[in-house]
């Protein structure tokens, strides 16, 4: 027959085959994610994919936990349920013991259901065995797809924050709440607060038991047990704060632990090995220090709870003993009681334990929270439309921009002692406040192809100044336009795909070259436009000679290759890109003169009819340039090209003399210690002392002409 169901008007519709009751088809969904699979019934697959987890944002931490588990809560509750079964499959075994003792073995005419007796204990251990392993393999399978998801997520919201969340964020904080708090959140679903499920589920089970036995001796289970929770209840309060200040300093010696494996070469170069390690020391001693504080909560904590429950065992056991000895039970009860007795009392034991536990997922939660509560960067968000390809004309008026003060956090911490962490967030706070604007009164114009360069000191406002093109920051006062249309009404995501940027310090992935050249694209390139690309860089040759060609592997961060190597690559990658504007942050700064003449010969392609900002310390990367800007202190102090500014007096003229004057020295210099060393070949007692001061002339005037600033 087949079955019917109502619709909205009351009226009974046929029930599509296969489907199944309600109760039947969320069965057949949980047993479906539990496998790993997917299928049409899986209802809650979905929402697990779609999921917002802002929405889990809340002042009260346990309701926070169950918007956590959304998706998941289906297979949750029936892990919950198994639990319940498995702690009534075992009160059950000792109701069929006290059966035995009281029936069985007190009737010689009975022995025939020993068997069955055993048949029933056997078949009773095997249904708790199945529930716990159901329990087991529901609540993994909620820990492991929430941490799944909640990393993703995490991974996904970080790379969408702004910059100016990121200048104030260090990098090993952020890697420590991704992994560890995020881990710690997985044991939390996965083992304690399925944990006090089953504690609770147990308790009322084998108490309902108890009462069922005998309800004096019930009463009598009990008393210490209210005690006992409230004991655990301060505990939980406390151990809260204390593993909260361990897991600040916890991410504290992460980041040091980061930044020392990052700089490992220059820690190696200027043989600051001591050094780090004693920094390194003093972090990961105050991280033992509060460690110690957790560890000696805990050894007060568990004694007295071992003597609270021990006497509450022995109390109960004394009072069934006396009713047994005075025949007021038999002892069958008296045996099943006693089981159910430690089955009751010693589940509660664990409660501190897991107590412990859920105030660490708390605070990771909380950690967790501040991450997701932060406001992405909005990349679409825009007037303007994105479908054309842009012009480059650009015109500044009157821009303003300053740093923020201080990141978005919530106002807690501050409230509490400062870490290393937050020290420095501090010491970043009143570093930007100091500076004020960056970036003051800024007004120009560039038309479509020209070349713009930016000279100035360390400091000066240059990088300031390009970053703001491609909206990594906004603008606090004054006008940019592109193309006659306001910067701010461009969406982000397409302004970045316009603009095209080779960095002074050119980052890789460590992946295979051919991967980093076209990283930028977004979409499937040939071979030949990677090859194009890369001979237009004049980092095709030098490709070649590896073993594997563009299926090199580079490394972590490229450390396979030099830097001018690196700095190719990226430029190979700019031009794949194929930016309408171009932006160029002292590409060439750290390089030697071979190579930077090779990566500007690569750079004058890319800059073929495309707007391009030149960042950069030495007048030889801006002479060409249609116009340069001489900045100081986040103004404009000179305009114009090279011969116009050469020709009147200001920093420029003096900066491109004092460079001139260096590379006119050096060269003098080298050509004496060439001279010295022809000489010395002829006569080498003679040539030596001559040799000997040319060397230590050239040691001491050499110095990098980029690096000379104003005064």
């Amino acid at each position: 027959m087949q079955q019917t169901a109502s619709n909205s008007d009351g009226r009974n519709q046929p029930r599509p085959p296969g489907r199944g009751p309600d109760w039947l088809r969320s069965l057949r969904s949980v047993l479906t994610a539990a496998r790993g699979a997917k299928t049409g019934i899986d209802e809650d697959a979905d929402i697990r994919l779609s999921y917002d987890l802002k929405n889990t944002l809340t002042d009260n931490s346990f309701v926070g936990l169950w918007r956590l588990a959304t998706g998941f809560r289906t297979i949750y509750i029936f892990a919950v349920v198994a639990a319940g079964f498995s702690a009534l499959s075992r009160s059950s075994v000792f109701y069929l013991l006290r059966y035995f003792v009281d029936d069985v073995l007190a009737g010689s005419d009975r022995y025939w259901q020993i068997p069955w007796i055993a048949a029933g204990i056997t078949l009773l251990a095997l249904l708790q065995g199945l529930f716990s392993y159901s329990m087991g393999r529901f609540a993994a399978q909620t820990a492991e797809g929430m941490a799944r998801r909640l990393r993703n997520y995490l991974y996904d919201h970080i790379q969408r924050l702004p910059f100016s969340y990121h200048d104030n964020m260090q990098t090993g904080e952020l890697i420590q709440r991704t992994n560890s708090d995020v881990d710690t959140l997985r044991r939390l679903f996965q083992d304690q607060l399925i944990g006090i499920g089953r504690t609770g589920l147990l308790f009322l089970v084998n108490l309902s038991a108890l009462a069922i036995l005998h309800g004096w001796l019930a009463l009598l289970s009990i008393p210490l047990l209210p005690v006992v929770t409230v004991v655990s209840f301060f505990f939980f309060k406390r151990i809260e704060t204390v593993f909260e200040a361990y897991q600040s300093q916890d991410a504290v010696v992460s980041n040091r632990l980061q930044e020392g494996l990052t700089g490992v070469r220059v820690v190696k170069a200027f043989a600051r090995q001591s050094y780090e390690i004693d920094r390194f020391e003093k972090e990961n001693w105050e991280k033992y220090r509060r460690g110690v504080r957790i560890a000696n909560l805990h050894t007060m904590f568990w004694p007295t709870i071992e003597i609270l429950t021990g006497g509450q065992v022995v109390f109960g056991i004394f009072m069934a003993s006396r009713l047994a000895l005075n025949g007021d039970i038999t002892i069958g009860t008296y045996v099943a009681f006693t089981g159910l007795l430690i089955a009751t009392v010693w589940p509660v034991q664990g409660i501190g334990r897991l107590v412990a536990h859920i105030s660490t997922g708390l605070v990771s939660l909380k950690r967790v929270q501040e991450i997701i509560r932060q406001d992405r960067e909005p990349l679409e968000e825009g007037s303007a439309s994105s479908q054309n390809r842009l012009r480059g004309v650009l015109q500044f008026k009157s821009v303003q921009f300053a740093y923020e003060s201080s990141p978005k956090e919530e106002d807690s911490d501050q409230k509490k002692p400062q870490s290393a962490k937050q020290e420095l967030r501090e010491t970043r706070r009143k570093a930007f406040a100091e500076r004020g604007y960056v970036l003051q009164d800024i007004s120009f114009n560039v038309e479509p192809g020209q070349v713009v360069g930016l000279l100035g000191a360390t400091g000066s406002g240059k990088s300031s100044l390009v970053n703001l093109l491609p909206r990594f920051y906004d603008y606090s006062g004054g006008s940019i336009t592109i193309d006659g249309r306001e910067l701010r009404a461009y969406p982000r995501g397409f302004l970045r795909g316009q603009i095209g940027i080779v960095q002074q310090d050119p980052f890789l992935f460590s992946t295979t070259i051919r991967n980093n050249i076209t990283y930028g694209v977004g979409s499937r390139v040939s071979d030949e436009e990677v090859v194009a690309a890369a001979k237009a860089a004049a980092i095709h040759d030098v490709i070649l000679t590896f073993p594997n060609g563009y299926d090199t592997l580079v490394g972590e961060r490229g450390v396979t290759l030099s830097g001018g190597q690196k700095q190719r690559v990226t430029i190979a990658r700019t031009l794949l890109k194929n930016p309408a504007i171009l932006l160029l942050d002292d590409a060439t700064s750290s390089v030697d003169t071979e190579t930077d003449a090779t990566i500007r010969e690569a750079l004058r392609g890319l800059m073929k009819d495309r707007t391009t900002f030149i960042v950069a310390h030495r007048v030889q990367s801006v002479m060409t340039a249609d116009q340069i800007l001489v900045m100081e202190a986040g103004r404009i102090i000179q305009r114009g090209n090279h011969s116009d500014l050469v020709s009147q007096p200001g920093v420029y003229r003096q900066v491109f003399e004092l460079q001139v004057q260096i590379e006119a020295d050096l060269e003098r210099e080298i050509a004496e210690v060439v001279e010295a060393a022809e000489e010395m070949l002829a006569g080498p007692d003679s040539a030596r002392p001559l040799l000997e001061q040319s060397c230590a002339a050239v040691e001491t005037e050499t110095q990098p002409p980029y690096s000379v600033t104003k005064g």
